[in-house]
């Protein structure tokens, strides 16, 4: 049995090997470039990449890495080099509480980070709240001051929204607006939503393109509550020492993006599913004459085969590693009952933390990519596998431990050739219902740039593109069935048809 499960775990450890060689980038210098999970960052860090290569360097563009939280941490710590953001955002959110009321102090205060913000870009994309024109003027309302008036419409805010302090808390305080129905939604599901009748008001970006699309009335900030979000480039300072080319195309961005342009890039993307690469050289083409062919789409065949080799490594690397841990301290647990209850109320509290949180948490330890994802589905690997092996050995009955002792086993033998193989259905159930979760949650990963079956999900539902989504649903769900299945018949392989 133990010549079986060795040859498992090799045969599993030479894939991981195989997959990660695979992954593991070029050691050539490149600017690394990431973007928010909405279209207009990623449109943003398109244009951006053109323009380093342009300067005759290599561009990555890490798109759609979660939120404001994640990139700004990934710049901090030099996973990224450079993503756009706004001036608002880092007034009011990422700097909240410094009092920051111009550029030049924002430009001090990021200089002390060792962060340059480049000139502004040229459009200001600032919050708003949107409602729907007919509803707008069946209830004449014009300002965010007239909401006071309609306490029962129903308010659809984007998650980020919902808790910025630029957001919905300061808005409802210095608006004094009675609404309680307030639900949090993804940005781009908000129009679903809103389309449907299931919301009256979403928040929404001033350059989005559906605003026209799904003919919403945009409510006039009559208090003046929100900043302007004049989008600019946040470049580390070592960029321009290290790839002053890169730098100096990077300013030629400044100034040249009007609110026209973006909403009309903004519209190729979601309404006509241009490619973002492709809109990004068409606007570099127009607007300084660098002529770069858009990178080719991948065929959706490359693009499943790719996403598959990535989550097989998240789960493959995490499952194993959790494996090595868990038995070891699901002995421990069985024989000591001290140790057990903290064993098993630590990985207990790890698994109610919320996957999200714990991958923001990770990334100033790990970076952005893969191994944050792997270190969080390792932490929620642990509680099945570490509980089901305590379990299978401390109901292993008591006549069969009393033999081994009286036979004059010492401990070591009895844990090997005893209750090991009398827990092994147990501890194989853990592992199975570990690799299941994994699978599942696996998807997440994309959001800190991990890739697997969670990208196309992401991107599908940033452009409302329900193929998309299930190019990583379906794939998602068959390999958890796949896993299933395997370790189904692992089990009739390893157990003892005795047991």
């Amino acid at each position: 049995m133990y010549k079986k499960i060795k040859k498992i775990l090799l045969a599993l450890a030479v894939l991981v090997a195989a997959m990660l060689h695979s992954a593991v980038p070029s050691a050539a210098q490149v600017v690394k470039i990431g973007s928010k999970k909405f279209t207009e960052s990623v449109i943003l860090g398109e244009v951006a990449s053109g323009l380093v290569r342009s300067a005759g360097h290599q561009a990555v563009h890490q798109k759609e890495i979660g939120g404001t939280t994640i990139l700004w941490n990934a710049l901090l710590e030099g996973d990224i080099d450079l993503y756009p953001e706004y001036t608002g955002t880092l007034m009011a959110e990422i700097f909240a509480g410094r009092n920051i009321k111009s550029d030049a102090e924002l430009q001090a205060v990021l200089l002390e980070k060792g962060i340059k913000m480049l000139r502004p870009l040229g459009f200001n994309n600032t919050y708003a709240l949107g409602i729907k024109d007919s509803v707008a003027a069946r209830l004449g309302i014009k300002t965010i001051s007239d909401l006071k008036q309609h306490a029962r419409l129903r308010l659809g805010l984007s998650n980020e929204f919902l808790s910025r302090k630029d957001g919905w808390p300061g808005l409802k305080d210095r608006y004094e607006l009675p609404q309680t129905s307030v639900q949090g939604l993804d940005h781009d599901l908000a129009y679903r939503g809103l389309e449907s009748n299931a919301i009256d008001v979403i928040d929404l970006y001033s350059t989005d393109a559906e605003i026209a699309y799904y003919h919403l009335r945009i409510l006039t900030d009559d208090l003046n509550y929100f900043p302007r979000y004049d989008a600019v480039l946040l470049v580390r300072a070592d960029l321009e020492k290290k790839s002053p080319q890169a730098f100096a195309a990077l300013e030629k961005m400044s100034g040249q993006m009007t609110e026209e342009k973006m909403v009309k890039m903004n519209a190729a993307s979601k309404l006509r599913r241009v490619p973002e690469n492709q809109i990004a050289a068409e606007f570099l083409a127009e607007t300084f004459g660098i002529k770069q062919a858009a990178a080719p789409e991948e065929t959706m065949v490359a693009r499943l085969w790719q996403n598959t080799k990535d989550h097989l490594s998240l789960v493959a690397v995490s499952l194993l590693a959790a494996i090595a841990v868990s038995i070891p301290l699901g002995v421990w647990a069985a024989k000591s009952k001290r140790a057990g209850g903290v064993i098993l109320g630590a990985v207990g509290v790890i698994q109610t933390v919320p996957s999200l949180a714990l991958l923001v948490v990770l990334i100033p330890v790990a970076g952005i990519g893969a191994l944050p994802a792997m270190l969080a589905l390792f932490l929620y690997s642990l509680l099945p596998m570490v509980r089901n092996t305590a379990t299978g050995i401390t109901t292993i009955s008591p006549a069969l431990t009393q033999s081994a002792a009286a036979l004059g086993l010492p401990p070591a033998a009895k844990l090997w050739r005893i209750e090991l193989p009398m827990a092994l259905p147990q501890i194989l159930a853990g592992v199975k219902t570990s690799a299941v979760i994994n699978v599942g949650t696996a998807t997440l990963g994309a959001l800190v740039g991990a890739g697997g079956y969670g990208q196309p999900i992401l991107t599908g539902i940033r452009l409302d593109d329900t193929s998309l989504i299930l190019q990583g649903a379906v794939p998602a769900a068959v390999l958890a069935l796949a896993v299933q299945a395997l370790f189904g018949a692992a089990e009739k392989v390893l157990v003892s048809k005795g047991l």
